[in-house]
């Protein structure tokens, strides 16, 4: 959400924020929404004062005997007029709000300019990529050790959704483990079990409501499935005035993710890679305004690790003004190797979203030594896709009998299994 006050002072510089966005001028629209607001604010304050004075009239007419009975109507007049401008002042706010909450947050200054993801740039790779002559992706693989079935998954609940079996179901439950486990005990997050269904308020607070509403599953009591864990975990602040000195606050969460896909018809159709259900490991930041910009670079780097310990290839990238999620003012993807389709594939998202989430769910924290409160930065993070790392472990790790090694630091969630191979 944005600042009208801003937006008042600084007309030019949103509309400029909102043309690398690849949007229209629209300060002109916002202002003149609430000048209108404003407008009807000033006539009700007047009304409320003409009242005030006119009811202090009557009693004093009243204690001379005299005649009360105009300043009387005059009073039940104004309250009527009232009525009217305080549901006219209510529209007036809800429309205003409404047009702000469809408006994507400002990239910072930094981000490169473009239309699509073609302008992302990318700035580090680490390991290097596996490269078979004959590799094959993980579906053959998974289907090839009998571990991975997605007949039947389709029989159960229809198309993007898989069976796990046996030891490599294990080895998915594993990644997400040794995930939350870094991330707890050497990244200083805090575990959170959170609800995988969400009120309204709590999918807007993050900005998915109402652009992106055909992107996720509603149930018939009115909740949301969790598109991500970022959701409740960035809403525990919703509401809460923070210290200063208490900030940042990291949490992380190891959840199933619900997702329609709306906009991906045809896309990725072929295995596990773009799913209605698909487990990911969480990471949300909540800081100071001061401590955002390191606190993005730490979130990539504690992303990052958790592939260098798996010994995955990958590449770092920031995003473009063109390709960036709604809520986000600057972004960092991930993309892991994958030797099965012999090129680089999204597996962490890692983004600040300013105050931009804050200001929507009304997130604050109380600045040492100061009266006021600000509003606090928010930042998520993947760390990362389990269902993609697991992708990347099985093809990266294969051997040219189709059985699948393990990585030495999964094997203690393994019960020390090294080798994923199929029963003879």
């Amino acid at each position: 959400m944005h600042d009208i006050r801003f937006i008042r002072e600084h007309p030019e510089a949103f509309d400029k924020g909102m043309a690398r966005r690849g949007l229209s001028p629209v300060a002109a629209e916002l202002l003149s929404l609430d000048e209108r607001r404003r407008q009807i604010t000033t006539e009700l304050q007047g009304l409320q004062t003409r009242r005030n004075a006119a009811s202090k009239e009557i009693g004093a007419v009243k204690s001379k005997g005299g005649d009360a009975q105009p300043l009387m109507d005059e009073v039940a007049s104004i309250k009527a007029k009232m009525g009217e401008l305080e549901q006219a002042d209510r529209d007036a706010e809800a429309a205003l709000t409404a047009r702000l909450a469809e408006l994507p947050n400002i990239p910072d200054e930094d981000v490169p300019d473009g239309r699509d993801e073609s302008a992302n740039v990318e700035i580090r790779r680490t390991g290097e990529p596996r490269r078979l002559n004959s590799a094959r992706d993980h579906v053959d693989l998974g289907e090839g050790l009998g571990l991975m079935d997605f007949a039947a998954a389709s029989k159960l609940s229809g198309a993007r959704f898989v069976v796990l079996r046996g030891a490599l179901a294990r080895l998915e439950r594993a990644i997400g483990q040794f995930m939350i486990d870094l991330h707890v005990g050497e990244h200083g997050y805090t575990e959170i079990a959170p609800p995988f269904m969400v009120r309204d308020e709590a999918v807007f607070g993050t900005g998915q409501l109402p652009k992106a509403a055909e992107d996720m599953f509603r149930t018939n009591t009115g909740h949301w499935l969790i598109p991500t864990a970022e959701v409740p975990l960035t809403n525990l602040v919703a509401g809460e005035i923070l210290e200063a000195e208490g900030l940042p606050l990291r949490f992380t969460a190891l959840t199933p993710s619900f997702r329609s896909e709306a906009g991906a018809a045809g896309r990725d159709t072929r295995g596990m890679i773009r799913q209605h259900q698909f487990s990911k490991v969480e990471l949300v930041s909540v800081t100071t305004p001061e401590q955002s910009a390191a606190e993005h670079e730490r979130m990539t780097q504690c992303a990052e690790t958790v592939l260098k310990r798996l010994g995955l290839a990958f590449r770092t990238i920031v995003l473009c003004t063109g390709d960036m999620g709604f809520t986000a003012r600057k972004t960092y993807d991930i993309e892991v190797w994958l030797p099965g389709q012999g090129r680089y594939r999204e597996i962490s998202s890692c983004s600040n979203t300013g105050e931009f989430q804050a200001r929507r769910m009304q997130g604050r924290f109380r600045p040492a030594g100061e009266k006021g409160t600000r509003f606090v930065h928010t930042l998520n993070g993947s760390g990362v896709a389990v269902g993609r790392a697991l992708i990347a472990v099985m093809e990266t790790y294969q051997r040219q009998d189709g059985a699948i090694e393990v990585p030495e630091v999964l094997r203690p969630y393994m019960g020390g299994l090294e080798i994923l191979e199929a029963k003879g």
